[in-house]
């Protein structure tokens, strides 16, 4: 039994409910994705720090080897650098190539040694502002400390430096919960109590 033809498979996101995906879905057609459910993939609604992106997942399970991501506009894949990163790495090898069409050189397909040549320097970006937000981080703890916030063992609160913090980073997406519980020198199960810690919480 024949395996199907590679495809095109498109993504597209908005932010909000009130945006349109009308420019990319036209720019994705007229680069050849077919304009239906099987090869169109969207996100309505959906920050692009949004950990969980329900038509992305779908649309990266629908890819299979020699198929070809095709985006409209690169910020609309990847949630931080480093994500975007993970992610053409991700699928370089799993074998399926992508098109960023406003930013051709990102291209893949028919492209690699350029493609990556441009994602070694984004790598390169993204350790150092992984590096930028572990020093503030620091200097923020250090600083909480040298205020007498660390004595002893007290209780955490949510308004605690450190818990802030975790939010903070974690809200960016820029680093995972384990990196994030590195950098904050606490265990990852910690990272979790404190994320969960509302204003109304002292415990």
């Amino acid at each position: 039994m024949w395996g199907r033809a590679v495809a095109l498979i498109g993504y597209m996101r908005v932010s909000t409910e009130d945006q349109k995906t009308d420019g990319q879905r036209d720019a994705l057609v007229a680069a050849g994705v077919r304009d239906d459910a099987q090869h169109l993939f969207t996100d309505h609604g959906v920050s692009g720090k949004t950990a969980s992106r329900p038509g992305l997942d779908a649309c990266l399970a629908a890819l299979r080897h020699g198929d070809t991501l095709v985006i409209a506009k690169l910020d609309r894949l990847g949630r931080s650098l480093g994500n975007l990163i993970g992610l053409f790495e991700e699928l370089g090898a799993r074998g399926v190539g992508v098109r960023v069409l406003d930013n051709p050189m990102l291209s893949t397909d028919g492209n690699a040694a350029q493609a990556k040549l441009m994602l070694g320097i984004f790598g390169a970006l993204a350790e150092y502002e992984r590096s930028l937000i572990v020093e503030r981080t620091n200097v923020g703890l250090a600083a909480a400390r040298a205020r007498g916030r660390n004595g002893g063992r007290p209780r955490v609160v949510a308004d605690d430096p450190r818990v802030v913090r975790a939010k903070e980073l974690h809200a960016a997406g820029h680093l995972t919960p384990t990196e994030i519980a590195k950098t904050l020198g606490v265990g990852v199960s910690t990272l979790y109590r404190w994320l969960a810690k509302t204003p109304a919480t002292d415990q």
